[in-house]
């Protein structure tokens, strides 16, 4: 079937994209050389800064989280591929104020190779920086070898919890502790139903059957193990929850976050109709949902499905997930 997009030159996806994306949100960001986006009151900081990288294709991830209270500067890639790590060397040296940078990377190949080179060149030129990576998609490798999860949608309250406590001035060693903390007490569990096509080249990125589903795939369609027939809402709300409850080894009388991540072609009404089975699931487990997001934070072009996302709370966290922010993508 041929695509259809709303599309130029696909040579030129990313770079009209991002010209879009400033001028309708103009009033908290501007757009920079080297594909960064840049949180206008970055010049007024006087704090510790936060830095992050992917590729496009994803929208209103990650450069719809830049602003106040989140992601100081977004470094873009092409999309679904990681920018190069001069651009985020340049990128971390706007940024700081003074009080280092939080450097957060999603656990992706490339993003991966990008980080790692970025944060080589960062010692040589002394720069003051931490290196946070998200890494919370349980499908693909068990907790006890974390380094090999895929990043997924944990990465926007990654961003949240950080930025906030930046903006209270903590120190950059408190903030990446908070953001470590956080980030290895979440998990993520992704289900789709339809893959997505590549925006530039049409290619499928998933091909599933009429009736089938498939828990655990990753972001750019990457298998997850998990192909089956169809279930309802509430069977698949109940399979996934199963599964990030056990890997968080949450226990009765537990304070979570909850987020359902709609990836592009799910309806509200989908997401709203699986969310009401996992308040009440929970409940008949005495875990108390005090944090939680229903829509889209993360997209994979027009996959329909969901990505689950579950952490450990606690007084602090919700403090700093509740805190104020001013970003495109995220107001509070």
């Amino acid at each position: 079937m041929k695509m259809k997009k709303f599309i130029n030159d696909p040579e030129n996806l990313t770079p009209e994209l991002l010209e879009g994306f400033a001028e309708a949100h103009k009033d908290l960001v501007r757009l920079g050389d080297e594909r960064m986006v840049i949180n206008r009151k970055l010049d007024e900081a006087d704090r510790v800064t936060i830095v992050t990288q992917g590729g496009s294709g994803h929208e209103p991830a990650i450069s719809g989280f830049v602003g106040e209270g989140m992601v100081d500067i977004s470094v873009v890639g092409d999309v679904f591929a990681a920018p190069g790590p001069k651009a985020c060397v340049d990128a971390i040296k706007m940024a700081d104020k003074g009080k280092g940078v939080l450097y957060i990377v999603l656990n992706h190949a490339g993003d991966m190779l990008t980080g790692n080179m970025t944060m080589k060149k960062c010692a040589k030129e002394g720069l003051n920086v931490v290196k946070v990576v998200t890494q919370e998609d349980i499908a693909n490798a068990p907790r006890s070898n974390a380094d090999d999860r895929r990043g997924l949608v944990g990465c926007i309250p990654t961003y949240k919890i950080a930025g906030a406590a930046a903006a209270e001035g903590k120190s950059l060693e408190e903030v990446a502790a908070v953001a470590q903390r956080f980030a290895d007490n979440m998990a993520t569990l992704a289900v789709a139903v339809n893959g997505a096509t590549h925006p530039a080249t049409g290619s499928l990125l998933a091909d599933l059957g009429e009736d089938e589903m498939e828990i655990g795939m990753g972001q750019h369609g990457e298998g997850g193990g998990g192909r089956q027939p169809m279930k309802s809402a509430d069977e698949t709300a109940k399979i996934m929850l199963d599964g990030l409850l056990a890997d968080l080894d949450i226990k009765d009388g537990e304070k979570i976050m909850l987020i359902l991540n709609g990836t592009g072609a799910t309806t509200l009404m989908e997401l709203f109709i699986v969310y009401r089975k996992c308040v009440s699931y929970l409940k008949e487990k005495n875990i108390e949902i005090v944090a939680n997001y229903v829509g889209e934070l993360l997209t994979v072009q027009e996959q329909a499905g969901f990505q689950m996302f579950m952490a450990r709370m606690d007084d602090e966290l919700l403090h700093y997930w509740n805190a104020p922010c001013n970003t495109p993508y995220m107001k509070k």
